[in-house]
């Protein structure tokens, strides 16, 4: 026997790397359904060798699976979650809309695992931004190494962010420049191709964007509280991928030599670090690839106790299917009854 397995949002970017994951890790799942909206009722998706026929997912009884992996967005979330959580299904979340709530875990497995602890108190459990995850990861073994001030990261996120329509018009868009096409604008305010936007999610009241806000947020609570973290999140032409420039401030000094060590000892992190062509990682390289990797570890002169990192990971991987993967797995070898 094994576990039963929902995911929501099955026909999305995510939801198929939630399934690709899930297959390729052997999860012990006994059955696995695919749901999505009423719109794509009978359409097929990929689980492993098996296709599987896409089922309504507002019309679904969560009482028959054990676990759900929602990747829906935050209106379904917000409406369709609780309800799963209340028909006895532990909920794992990959939108926006739980992180953040009281008594829900926001977990990355490697850095926090122990928040698992609680998830019984609402039966959900939130998947941190991609963002974030790629981010806390880094920052984990070398908070251990010595306590974190400050972090300053700016942030170049693929389309594939966004969603599959961003990815295509970032292809519609970068095919239509060679024909003298106008750009055409419907998922970003500004044309994507052969471009940067310093713009990701809504405005505050404060000129941070909402997806700056997250990092900030989350880090704190997945990370510690006591840190500090200033974000500029930008998108940028690429369609798998998410690289991250950050500067870290540490109460005492940390070495090179030392923080490299701490990097390369910790699980889920590859650390490739060369000063010389190539010596370095870049989004086009981890598509498809489930470690976070760093590269470009260096002193940073301008203040006392500061070291800076490049630090790069597949968003649709690490940064969602993957750890809403690992997040079940830690589920069912500590919590949930053995089957």
């Amino acid at each position: 026997m094994g576990y039963k397995i929902a995911v929501v949002g099955a026909t999305g970017n995510v939801g198929r790397e939630m399934l690709n994951t899930l297959a390729e890790r052997k999860f012990p799942a006994e059955e696995v359904f695919a749901l999505a909206s009423s719109r794509s009722i009978g359409r097929t998706v990929s689980y492993g060798d098996d296709d599987l026929t896409v089922q309504d997912a507002a019309r679904f009884d969560f009482s028959q699976v054990d676990i759900a992996l929602f990747s829906a967005g935050g209106s379904t979330a917000k409406t369709l979650a609780p309800k799963a959580a209340e028909a006895g299904c532990v909920v794992i979340d990959n939108s926006s809309y739980w992180r953040m709530e009281p008594g829900v875990p926001l977990v990355v497995p490697e850095v926090n695992g122990d928040a698992l602890a609680g998830y019984a108190k609402k039966n959900i459990i939130a998947n941190p931004n991609c963002s974030t995850i790629q981010m806390v990861m880094a920052l984990k073994p070398l908070h251990d190494l010595q306590p974190i001030k400050r972090v300053v990261v700016s942030t170049y996120q693929s389309v594939s962010g966004a969603g599959r329509a961003a990815m295509d018009e970032l292809f519609n868009q970068t095919r239509g420049i060679y024909v003298n096409d106008p750009p055409l604008k419907e998922q970003f305010t500004k044309q994507i191709a052969f471009n940067v936007i310093p713009h990701i999610d809504e405005f505050m009241d404060d000129g941070a964007t909402r997806e700056e806000w997250k990092m900030t947020a989350e880090t704190r609570k997945i990370l510690d509280p006591d840190v500090a973290v200033h974000a500029t999140c930008v998108r940028v032409p690429v369609f798998v991928g998410h690289g991250e420039a950050v500067n870290i401030e540490f109460e005492m000094p940390v070495t090179v030599e030392e923080a490299r060590k701490a990097l390369k000892a910790f699980p889920g992190i590859s650390v490739i670090d060369y000063r010389q062509d190539e010596g370095y990682v870049t989004p086009q390289e981890v598509a498809g690839e489930d470690s976070v990797f760093i590269s470009r570890i260096r002193k940073d002169p301008s203040i006392p106790n500061a070291l800076s990192l490049w630090c790069v990971s597949d968003n649709l991987r690490k940064g969602a299917a993957l750890n809403a993967v690992q997040i079940a797995e830690l589920l069912v070898s500590d919590y949930l009854p053995k089957k």
